[in-house]
């Protein structure tokens, strides 16, 4: 009874007049009934459950009231029954009545800082339970769209409040909406919707100061932006920048319909949340900058090695042809028998054969016929020329990315060196094909098996080729089992990256 009754804040004073009223009737109709069986004395422990009653319940002012009301209750018995020591049983029963009010007020007291220090625990367990999901969801490198709906529901149910909205800042005149969620579904602003910078708004004051900002009262402000969270039913915000390379990329924005403000942390708060989204949005940008970074430096080196092969072939491939030609044309106008038709015939043979170091040189650097014919013909080339037998199965499109065809066409060609020099292998199986915005690779051998990436095979580089292009690349290859190597790739590129516009 008395948890019930020591309430942090007391009830409406009009229900402790009533109960008060009720509790001095029911204690005469009480004291009626026992006062035959019972001596005067004992009647004041009747009287004194009311006063302790509404002691606990209700503030000092109306737990004296009714102290006076069951001292007067209980004088009037005691004159009734002619008791002659009224005196000394007043004094003793207003004594008890007043140190029951300051007992009780007492305990009123302590359990409202119990209960305040319970429901700041509990807060700030929620609250870090609430971070503590958010902080996952970064940690394993979630994209930062599935972060921002996860961020926004969160931080509503770690500070208990009824609105979040997460903005970006596009331009200095407006912002888009990347999150929403509200206890009432209709006040929810939409994703996408774009609102205006001008006038007195959280997110208008935020982009200004690049610091966290608070709105108590919407009425008071002007804008559009503060018309459209008051047709909401939005009275007050507050908010904190979410700030990204010493950039305020967007903010974090709490909104209640409540005429109450909000707490005076509710700032420190939002910003434990932008602190996560800025992070998650930085990982992302950084990786994106990254694979782009490494993208380009591949597209570089492949441009490069393209240009050189096309030199060997252009320059000192066609410079070799054309003296081999001449020597030839020297050497048919020699006698056969003399001396010189020798010679000349063993500097033609250097010649030819310098040509095919060259050409197979070329190949190396950058292969001639991804230029020519693309991915698929290049394929086939390489498995006509792999001393084990290639069962093919190649449909691809005709013109992919350059970068692509390239990183496609060293990994055929490592794993087919591979097979050939480790695997000792009979057949090998090679699949191609473009489906879904993705080229997928796979070649398999019935070899022993027992290859990895780091032995030396030359994939680890090719690993890295088709990571930079978003893609990914796998080796299985357990002892006695064969050896199976995929890849996918995205092909969805700029069309400066088509074969046919690099040429």
């Amino acid at each position: 009874m008395l948890a019930l009754l020591l309430r942090p804040t007391a009830p409406p004073a009009k229900w402790g007049v009533a109960t008060a009223a009720a509790l001095i009737g029911a204690e005469v109709l009480i004291v009626h009934l026992l006062k035959r069986v019972a001596p005067d004395n004992a009647f004041g422990a009747v009287f004194l459950l009311g006063v302790l009653v509404v002691s606990a319940g209700w503030g000092f002012a109306l737990a004296l009231a009714m102290s006076v009301a069951s001292t007067l209750a209980y004088v009037w018995f005691h004159v009734s029954e002619g008791s002659g020591s009224l005196a000394p049983a007043v004094a003793v029963f207003s004594t008890l009545a007043l140190l029951t009010n300051v007992l009780v007020g007492q305990a009123r007291l302590r359990a409202a800082e119990a209960n305040e220090r319970r429901r700041q625990a509990d807060s700030l367990a929620r609250q870090q339970a609430a971070l503590r999901r958010v902080a996952t969801l970064v940690a394993r490198q979630a994209a930062p769209a599935d972060i921002y709906p996860v961020a926004v529901t969160e931080l509503a149910r770690g500070l208990g409040v009824e609105h979040v909205t997460m903005l970006r800042y596009e331009t200095g005149d407006e912002f888009v909406i990347v999150a929403s969620t509200d206890v009432n579904p209709d006040r929810k602003l939409a994703v996408g919707e774009r609102l205006s910078l001008s006038g007195d708004s959280v997110a208008a004051k935020v982009f200004r100061t690049g610091e966290p900002a608070r709105i108590t009262d919407y009425r008071d402000a002007a804008g559009t932006t503060a018309a459209k969270l008051r047709s909401l039913g939005l009275r007050s915000a507050a908010g904190a920048p979410i700030s990204v390379a010493d950039r305020t990329w967007g903010a974090l924005v709490v909104g209640s319909a409540s005429p109450e403000p909000l707490p005076p942390e509710t700032e420190s708060h939002i910003c434990d949340f932008a602190d996560l989204v800025a992070t998650a949005i930085f990982n992302a940008e950084t990786g994106a900058e990254l694979k782009a970074s490494r993208a380009r430096i591949v597209a570089a080196a492949d441009q490069a090695r393209r240009r050189f092969e096309r030199d060997l072939h252009d320059g000192a491939q066609q410079r070799i042809v054309t003296l081999g030609l001449e020597l030839r044309a020297i050497e048919a106008s020699a006698p056969e028998d003399d001396a010189l038709h020798s010679q000349l015939n063993e500097v033609i043979d250097g010649l030819s054969g310098l040509y095919a170091d060259l050409q197979e040189l070329s190949r190396g650097i950058h292969p001639a016929i991804l230029s020519r014919g693309g991915l698929g013909p290049a394929i086939k080339t390489l498995a006509r020329r792999s001393p084990v037998p290639v069962q093919l199965d190649v449909s691809v499109d005709d013109e992919l990315p350059d970068s692509v065809e390239v990183a496609a066409y060293y990994v055929v060609a490592e794993a087919l060196t591979n097979t050939a020099k480790y695997a000792d292998a009979t057949d090998v199986s090679v699949r191609a094909s473009t489906r879904d915005g993705t080229l997928h690779l796979s070649i398999t051998d019935d070899g022993i098996g027992g290859a990895h990436p780091g032995g030396g095979s030359g994939l680890v580089g090719l690993k890295d080729r088709i990571e930079a292009l978003s893609g990914e690349l796998h080796i299985s290859s357990q002892p006695g089992a064969g050896t199976t190597i995929t890849a996918t790739v995205p092909v969805e590129a700029d069309g400066s990256d088509r074969r046919s516009s690099s040429q």
